[in-house]
């Protein structure tokens, strides 16, 4: 299995509009961060996670040209605002493309994206196919996939497991039945937006501390703010098996 990042900053991007702080003014690429979102590749299938605002820029910077199914994790638009771009991939792939998500995602997807629904489509309007995913998983393009439900302040959201992979962004809290879940995995992806507290996301701390009670292999860092400090000065403050993502980074499970 491997897994691409594809961006992972939080939902106002690296740089941020009009900010002048050393993060946003950083010459370092990794400190260059498009919205969060990822490719998982296994058993020969291509697996999408979220569709946000930078959908187009992200599949042309890892010149990707096909995928075989989408997971959402939750329907703030940082993560479901460019679902328009996957009509490319009906243009090219000639077939509707498969949405996976919880009941409330599919439903706000359904609403934000109404044209694409419709019974009468606008022509070039995607194609796109809903399933609403249960809490006890299933197979999506033929893989294994584990939801792991977390809470973003009040409101759920999915992380998947996919084999050894566990993925999981915007959370706060994490129940220890949903943490059970993740125990064990090879690779834990986690969000972990900045040094300061925030009500609806881990910071650097709490990220930390979920580590250290589930024990992955190998944990790294996602859905991060200029608050998270430059890559290069934050990396040398974590243990040895943490590590902060960055856009475009791919590694094996």
């Amino acid at each position: 299995m491997r897994i691409t990042f594809l961006g992972t900053g939080t939902s106002a991007g690296i740089p941020m509009i009009g900010c002048p702080c050393a993060v946003c003014r950083s010459t370092d690429p990794r400190d260059q961060r498009l919205r969060t979102s990822a490719l998982v590749e296994v058993r020969g299938k291509r697996l999408l996670i979220d569709a946000g605002p930078d959908l187009r820029q992200q599949m042309l910077r890892a010149k990707v040209e096909h995928i075989d199914a989408v997971l959402l994790t939750h329907s703030h638009m940082d993560h479901i605002a460019g679902i328009d771009e996957l009509r490319s991939f009906n243009f090219l792939q000639k077939q509707p493309i498969n949405i996976h998500a919880d009941a409330t995602t599919c439903a706000a997807v359904r609403s934000m994206f109404a044209y694409a629904f419709a019974e009468e489509k606008y022509p070039g309007a995607p194609e796109l196919v809903l399933h609403e995913m249960e809490r006890e998983g299933g197979i999506v393009a033929g893989v294994p996939v584990a939801p792991v439900q977390v809470m973003h302040y009040r409101m759920p959201v999915f992380g998947f497991r996919i084999g050894g992979l566990v993925y999981i962004t915007d959370a706060k809290t994490i129940s220890e039945p949903e943490r059970a879940k993740i125990r064990g995995c090879d690779v834990l992806v986690l969000n972990a937006l900045r040094k300061e507290p925030h009500i609806s996301h881990f910071n650097l701390e709490e990220a930390l501390a979920v580590v250290a009670d589930v024990k992955p292999g190998r944990a790294f860092f996602t859905h991060m703010s200029h608050g998270s400090g430059k890559h290069g000065e934050t990396m040398h403050e974590l243990p040895e098996n943490v590590f902060l993502a960055h856009d475009g980074l791919a590694l094996d499970v």
